[in-house]
């Protein structure tokens, strides 16, 4: 199944600079493995950002450099999308996790050992890492999350199952790359877990009272 939501144009510029913190970098690298035209738009970026270079020493204005660099990701690729190593091709095995994500949780997804945090709600948290959260998550199918936006950036890439909520329909590759001014609240679907991949720069906002007040327990 192909991603229908992909990474934000910033998002990749930063990737493609080596300038997302850690946690941000490594849900990037997981909707990367199954996403042909984020991985096309990539390599655009790293090409472009070469000339960026080579512009900014010669005095050429910042602000149209990146002008010009963002207007050739938003047109279609130019070359084909780079061929997935064959050690990304992981569909095949539903067990087996993305590899971005194997340094930090391991291989298989049937290993892990969820805590519960919330009622419907299981998380693995991946530790002490520089610049931010990363986490996985299992949600029940079904289950409506509180009302929230975002004190920073947040990259949540699904891993199965999907959710539903003001910016569409969410399922297994998708990325929702939200920022400080995006307000939301996932509904999962019916039949499976959704098993999802996080990644924040700082705390989300919950708009609810109950859910403020119970957000030091939960870690979010």
């Amino acid at each position: 199944m192909k991603p229908n939501h992909h990474l934000d144009d910033a998002t990749l510029l930063s990737y493609s600079a080596g300038a997302l913190p850690t946690a941000l970098a490594v849900v990037a690298a997981t909707h990367l493995e199954r996403c042909a035209a984020c991985r096309a738009r990539l390599l655009d970026a790293d090409r472009i950002g070469g000339v960026l270079m080579q512009q900014q020493r010669i005095d050429a204005p910042a602000d149209d450099a990146r002008a010009a660099m963002l207007a050739l990701l938003d047109a279609e690729p130019a070359t084909a999308p780079a061929a997935m190593p064959a050690d990304l091709m992981e569909e095949a095995d539903p067990d087996r996790l993305p590899a971005a994500l194997q340094p930090w949780f391991g291989h298989s997804l049937r290993a892990l050992r969820w805590k519960r945090v919330a009622p419907g709600v299981q998380r693995i948290r991946a530790g002490s890492i520089a610049g931010g959260e990363l986490m996985l998550l299992r949600i029940a199918p079904g289950s409506k999350l509180p009302l929230h936006s975002h004190g920073g950036n947040e990259l949540t890439v699904i891993l199965d199952g999907a959710y539903d909520d003001m910016l569409g329909h969410f399922g297994p590759g998708d990325v929702a790359d939200l920022d400080g001014q995006t307000q939301h609240q996932p509904v999962t679907s019916p039949g499976v877990p959704c098993i999802c991949v996080a990644a924040t720069d700082a705390p989300l906002k919950f708009s609810g009272w109950v859910a403020r007040t119970l957000q030091p327990l939960f870690g979010f």
